[in-house]
């Protein structure tokens, strides 16, 4: 009784089928999409990873070598009985016209 209704219906008819294939086209190719993006990652993550090992050395602090007797000798040449604090300017603050003003501040005293 209903299935000669169905048959005449165009939504049964032409909607339900696009309906379904449609579906099955957004879940495969979504799937193959995603693999798409996803190796894009991946492939990206690799080529930071392919740095030149001296460019490397000076980007990672880590792997740094630090010797501790190197630093010693530098902070041993500094002059630390003449050094003074200098405060930096504020971000509000004009930093040529602070300058200025630090400059003659320090020219009045020498």
């Amino acid at each position: 009784q209903f299935a000669p209704a169905l048959q005449k219906n165009k939504t049964v008819r032409y909607g339900v089928p696009m309906l379904v294939s449609n579906f099955y086209l957004l879940v495969v190719g979504g799937s193959f999409g995603l693999r798409e993006f996803t190796q894009i990652r991946y492939d990206s993550q690799k080529i930071k990873r392919k740095l030149d090992p001296s460019l490397e050395a000076k980007v990672n602090i880590e792997k740094q070598p630090v010797i501790l007797e190197e630093e010693y000798e530098k902070m041993r040449e500094l002059n630390l009985e003449e050094w003074k604090n200098i405060r930096g300017p504020r971000p509000w603050e004009d930093s040529r016209e602070y300058q200025e003003q630090q400059r003659s501040k320090q020219n009045k005293k020498d």
